[in-house]
């Protein structure tokens, strides 16, 4: 039998018009492009976190700074991982950067990867360091001593004019990283939200919803850091900060659900020719990653624990507090990761015509698996452990210029 015939008899038959997402057997995004705006919220969230202490100068959070700038980096070094996995040819990913095309968002996005972390998250990282640089490389030695001599690039300047000026420098990088981060982030949901002809991404609040889960999620992810950290070392943690922490927490969380509900609410009020698809979309195709993943135990319980903490928080012992803290950290940063799933994942599985849906199953091996997106999501992990292990050991002395001389954790 002709090759051609074969083919044409196993493929879906269409009459009239015919879009991707219908002639496609499954969704040509996968988990990776769910991690890929999961990593990149993180890592604004975080440096959002670290701009708390020394652009609005909250002193009860100077405990976590540089926890929280290394967070940034650590999430922030693995986020073009997804993308470039997700490319047939991640060689030519270079291409990007010497053939721009400044009408295209997926391309910009090398620049503005590149801008914050050149300019803004290493260059802030350095400044602060620096004078810490100095001091390591005369006490260590081998591999650390080594590194941290690198590391200074040449300036030992320990005067006060030379530390004033790193912390000046470094505060203007946190001013200029504040919208960098929003950019960052924000341009990831203005792709899905400039697709008109998707109604389930079409939505001018998208970017906005995505900047504010990214804070809601880098924040929770602060909080786990600083409990696991200190449980690890032993050491007692700072429950002015740990609450403070779970304060902006929880007022991020009450904007973001309030952003969401009113998308929400606005969809169900208009009910447009795609509400139908949408509905049934939210009930049963998504059921368990919307309603319960993402709306009950993302938001609608971390809501009430954190709640019920700023109302009662003299009264609750503080065992009490710190588990409530975990928990509902722990919850958000799962919920926001079944937010982008159901934006992903969900925004392909109905047709353009709204006449149906695809399905979708994730393998366990291959590259668009379980096994490679887990390995996506463990490495900044593991890359953090590495950094804390030479940035924030107890065995380093400090040198003591964090912002407002807070000490290191």
């Amino acid at each position: 039998m002709d090759l051609t015939n074969v083919v044409l008899e196993a493929a879906p038959h269409f009459e009239g018009y015919v879009y991707p997402n219908e002639a496609t057997p499954e969704p040509l995004w996968s988990v990776l492009i769910v991690i890929y705006p999961y990593i990149t919220g993180l890592v604004a969230g975080a440096f959002i976190m670290a701009s708390l202490v020394r652009v609005f100068r909250v002193k009860a959070l100077e405990p976590v700074y540089r926890l929280s700038l290394l967070t940034a980096l650590s999430f922030m070094l693995c986020a073009t991982l997804p993308l470039l996995l997700h490319l047939g040819h991640p060689e030519r990913s270079y291409q990007i950067m010497m053939t721009p095309h400044l009408t295209s968002p997926m391309a910009i996005f090398g620049f503005v990867y590149a801008w914050y972390l050149m300019a803004v998250l290493l260059l802030e990282l350095w400044f602060d360091y620096r004078q810490d640089f100095v001091e390591w490389s005369q006490t260590e030695s081998g591999f650390r001593g080594v590194l941290y001599r690198a590391l200074m690039l040449g300036v030992t300047d320990e005067s006060d004019k030379a530390v004033r000026l790193d912390m000046k420098l470094g505060w203007i990088i946190s001013i200029v990283g504040i919208p960098s981060a929003f950019l960052l982030h924000g341009y990831v949901g203005f792709i899905f939200g400039s697709i008109k002809a998707n109604p389930w991404w079409g939505n001018v609040l998208m970017p906005i919803i995505f900047i504010l889960s990214a804070m809601v999620s880098g924040i929770a992810m602060c909080v786990l850091n600083y409990l696991i950290l200190t449980w690890v070392r032993r050491k007692t943690i700072d429950m002015r900060c740990l609450d403070v922490m779970a304060m902006f927490l929880f007022y991020a969380l009450v904007i973001d659900a309030s952003i969401e509900g009113l998308d929400w609410i606005h969809r169900i009020y208009s009910a447009e020719e795609d509400f139908a698809v949408i509905r049934q979309m939210a009930t049963e195709k998504l059921f368990y990653t919307l309603n319960i993943g993402q709306a009950l135990c993302g938001t609608l319980l971390p809501l009430l624990m954190l709640g019920l903490i700023q109302l009662l928080r003299k009264r609750l012992p503080e065992i009490a507090r710190k588990r409530m803290y975990f928990a509902s950290a722990l919850m958000i940063v799962i919920g926001v990761f079944a937010m982008r799933w159901n934006v992903v994942i969900g925004g392909q599985l109905f047709s353009k015509s709204l006449r149906g849906f695809m399905l979708y199953k994730m393998e366990f091996t291959g590259m668009e698996g379980w096994l490679v997106g887990l390995a996506v999501l463990s490495l900044p992990f593991i890359i953090l452990v590495v950094m804390i292990k030479l940035f924030l050991s107890e065995k380093l002395p400090t040198a003591g210029h964090v912002p407002h001389d807070s000490p290191s954790v």
